[in-house]
């Protein structure tokens, strides 16, 4: 499961699908409606807000929104969007800037032109931010503790 701090629309198609696959995975986990991976990692950033199932839905949202701009036809009644959150959750820059090398890694084998369109243009403008979810908002700091590692 890997739901990532950065902005959907830095993901290629695969990267959205399986996004929105494992948000409503985990969503269904914040539910209480599966038994595994209730104590994933990746799940403890939304646990530990005052209400995770509002989080999870307004992570979800911003998927579905870049889903529906790309033409995709995600199903919009799987979501609760109700109460909307954006920048609530805090991310370390580190752990940003560690998914983003994650991703162009992904991105360098199974899409090669995204790959130069989007990390090649951050590896030549130093000063640029990586874009971040719309539900986070980036503070200073290392790779988050929760992060598996991945080489």
């Amino acid at each position: 499961m890997r739901l990532w701090s950065l902005n959907p629309e830095l993901l290629d198609v695969k990267g959205l699908l399986a996004v929105w696959r494992e948000g409503l995975l985990a969503k269904h986990v914040l539910q209480g409606k599966t038994k595994g991976y209730t104590h994933h990692p990746q799940l403890i950033r939304f646990k530990n807000t005052e209400n995770p199932l509002t989080s999870i839905n307004s992570y979800l949202f911003y998927v579905y929104n870049d889903a529906v701009k790309r033409g995709y036809k995600f199903d919009s009644s799987k979501i609760d969007t109700k109460h909307i959150l954006e920048h609530f959750i805090p991310v370390t820059e580190g752990q940003v800037y560690y998914e983003f090398e994650h991703l162009c890694k992904k991105l360098s084998v199974r899409d090669p032109e995204r790959y130069k369109q989007l990390c090649l243009c951050y590896q030549f403008q130093k000063s640029a931010e990586v874009l971040i979810h719309p539900l986070f908002y980036s503070i200073p700091g290392p790779i988050e503790a929760w992060e598996k590692h991945i080489s």
